[in-house]
């Protein structure tokens, strides 16, 4: 496979997974009704930063598969993706943001891995998690919150 395609498919996996589930897990007057704190932003900017986050990830990932299809790294991140995909539907689609946090958290603890597992091996992906890590980190403290305030 040609590593264009490669990166394609790996953008199209983590970015179309990523907006298909967003798409079909929007906050509604549930997450409206909930207590938030100052710090949450508004809706339109999720959309917008996962979307480049996707792209990220996508590249990272496609990266790593071509430096090995079964290594620890691959494996690494595509345990997080699964997480990943699966916090909108536990969060808003179950209106469980209790355990969408233990989700994040094991999330962050994966993306956090990643980043140390391709820190030696592939600089350019680890450093292309970094946004993700932070980003990451504010939604665990976002989501943290909301479960505290509720």
């Amino acid at each position: 496979m040609s590593k264009a395609l490669t990166y394609i498919i790996f953008i199209a996996i983590a970015l179309g997974g990523g907006l298909a589930i967003g798409f079909n897990n929007l906050p509604g007057e549930w997450y409206q009704s909930l207590a938030k704190p100052p710090f949450n932003p508004p809706n339109w900017v999720f959309g917008p930063a996962w979307s480049i986050l996707y792209v990220l990830i996508g590249i990272a990932g496609a990266r790593t598969w071509m430096r090995g299809h079964l290594s620890v790294g691959m494996l690494i991140w595509a345990g997080q993706m699964v997480l990943n995909f699966l916090w909108s539907p536990f969060f808003f689609g179950l209106q469980a943001p209790a355990v969408a946090l233990a989700i994040i958290l094991i999330l962050l603890l994966l993306i956090l891995a990643f980043i140390g597992n391709r820190w030696q091996a592939d600089r350019i992906a680890a450093l292309l998690f970094l946004p993700y890590a932070a980003w990451v980190i504010f939604a665990t403290t976002l989501n943290a919150s909301i479960v505290y305030l509720n």
